[in-house]
């Protein structure tokens, strides 16, 4: 049970496609019933066919009780998605150069008085050349001095990038969730009163490459040719996240768990219970 003292957190990893939003939709009743989240966030960047979100999908997750929609490099793959970064609430990554639509950055101060920030960012290790994340990060934070609770979606592609940013980070933020593989890692673990996980998944089918049809992926890899890709849309769903425990006075986390849970189960759960 959530208690004055503690902030609790759900952030689903990328949300892919159909099935993926489909599921959460469906099945977000149970995971706020069962954790009673203060904030629930999920990176949508995939959560249009596979492919950016639009205006009308991006409403559709805030009235089922998403707070904050984070995103990545895919953000830009569907023309409505600048449509959708309107709402402050849809974020992309911050270190994109000055110019770009939308912001990185959302905050807010609850009526209880708890301060807390979503700030996205992007690595740059086998990904676009873009402003440093690192240091886009110092500058955040000189901004946001006055919110206690700062929460990181770190969208990169090399796990090591990922690993020094969750040591830079440390201490300074309340938790650094790794995004983008869509593979989760087991490596949850709290650094100086970081909640940090290399990868937090996907929400999306499991028997798929990263959400994508399997046998378009292989064909992709057996010939060489860049043939086009497609969500894979039949299958269980898999749904990956972490739960974290924040200390509202000081910001630090001190409790992390990973969310790996077939939407089946959770279906299961949901009869068992009533």
């Amino acid at each position: 049970m959530s208690t004055q003292s503690e902030f609790r957190v759900i952030f689903f990893g990328d949300v892919f496609a159909s099935p993926g939003r489909r599921a959460l939709f469906d099945r977000i009743e149970y995971f706020k019933r069962v954790y009673e989240p203060d904030l629930i966030i999920a990176n949508g960047e995939n959560v249009a066919g596979g492919f950016g979100i639009s205006k009308r999908i991006a409403q559709s997750m805030f009235r089922v009780g998403i707070d904050v929609i984070t995103s990545g490099n895919h953000i830009w793959d569907r023309k409505e998605s600048v449509e959708a970064l309107e709402d402050p609430r849809v974020l992309r990554p911050a270190n994109y150069p000055e110019g770009n639509e939308g912001t990185g950055v959302f905050k807010k101060v609850l009526e209880d008085g708890t301060s807390f920030a979503v700030i996205n960012l992007q690595g740059r290790v086998f990904m676009e050349a873009i402003d440093c994340p690192f240091r886009k990060l110092d500058s955040i934070l000189e901004e946001l001095q006055s919110y206690r609770i700062k929460i990181v979606d770190f969208h990169a592609e090399a796990t090591g990038e990922k690993k020094a940013m969750a040591f830079y980070a440390a201490g300074r933020v309340s938790a650094l969730i790794g995004t983008h593989t869509h593979i989760q890692t087991s490596d949850e673990t709290i650094i100086n009163g970081t909640a940090y996980i290399t990868d937090a998944g996907m929400v999306g089918i499991e028997e798929s490459v990263i959400g994508m049809k399997k046998e378009k992926v292989i064909d992709r890899m057996l010939y060489g040719r860049g043939k086009k890709l497609e969500p894979e849309k039949t299958g269980e769903v898999i749904m990956c996240g972490v739960f974290i425990k924040i200390d509202r006075q000081t910001g630090k986390a001190f409790h992390i768990e990973r969310i790996r849970v077939k939407e089946s189960e959770v279906k299961d759960k949901e009869l068992q219970s009533g």
